[in-house]
């Protein structure tokens, strides 16, 4: 009979998840995962096999983590948009730029092992579609709540949000200063989701009989939508 293990699996895993992510996977040496873990070789190397089988185990729980999280946003968030625009804007979550110059560990690790390792290039691939996947989910509610329009592609849209917020996580690791970096991600935002408000300043189109008046003086234009609807930002 096997006896039960002596360590809290979870607290190693996560333990081993930072090495790894503030270190690299080729920088990471056995003798530091022994000593982040608490665990000997011999129990290493039983309880999760050599350094390459942990590295997949926590790159994995880590993607599994991030797909709930972003699924949970969305599904939870008043108005799908404003989950997608908090999306875009995880990189620059941290003012003091931490998160920006840590990165992402799925991230990080595509640029250092995919091209090498097929294995970490599947599961990168993987990981990129679910999260593709998930977004697509937030802008179609987004359509039927009325914020994009309904001739975006959800899918080209998604993998727009995933391409951008993956390329912000870059630039914030190669070390662009928080403050800039903020500034670039509120600009693709607004420009891949667009409020209604930046939709109607946008192009405000000739007004003939019978179309809406324009707010008297002293109304913020933001008060409603081009539909006559309260907005959003009007309504927070």
């Amino acid at each position: 009979m096997a006896r039960p293990r002596q360590f809290d699996e979870d607290a190693v895993l996560c333990s081993v998840r930072d090495q790894f992510w503030n270190a690299g996977y080729a920088a990471t040496s056995l003798q530091d995962l022994m000593r982040v873990s608490g665990l000997g070789k011999g129990s290493l190397y039983a309880a999760f096999g050599d350094k390459h089988e942990l590295f997949l185990r926590v790159l994995r729980r880590y993607v599994a983590s991030l797909d709930h999280a972003v699924r949970g946003s969305i599904d939870s968030a008043p108005r799908a948009v404003d989950a997608l625009r908090s999306f875009v804007m995880l990189p620059v979550g941290d003012p003091a730029g931490r998160a920006a110059r840590r990165g992402c560990l799925l991230a990080n690790s595509t640029t250092e092992l995919a091209s090498a390792d097929p294995v970490v290039a599947a599961e990168a691939r993987r990981a990129y579609e679910g999260i593709t996947a998930v977004l697509a989910e937030g802008v179609r509610r987004a359509q039927v709540e009325g914020d994009l329009s309904a001739s975006v592609d959800p899918s080209g849209l998604a993998r727009a949000l995933l391409a951008t917020q993956q390329g912000l996580t870059f630039m914030g690791r190669a070390g662009m200063d928080v403050e800039t970096l903020a500034a670039t991600a509120h600009s693709l935002a607004t420009q891949l989701l667009p409020t209604a408000v930046d939709r109607r300043d946008s192009v405000d189109p000739p007004r003939g009989p019978g179309d809406p008046v324009a707010p008297a003086p002293g109304v913020p234009r933001s008060a409603t939508s081009p539909t006559g609807r309260t907005s959003p930002s009007a309504a927070s």
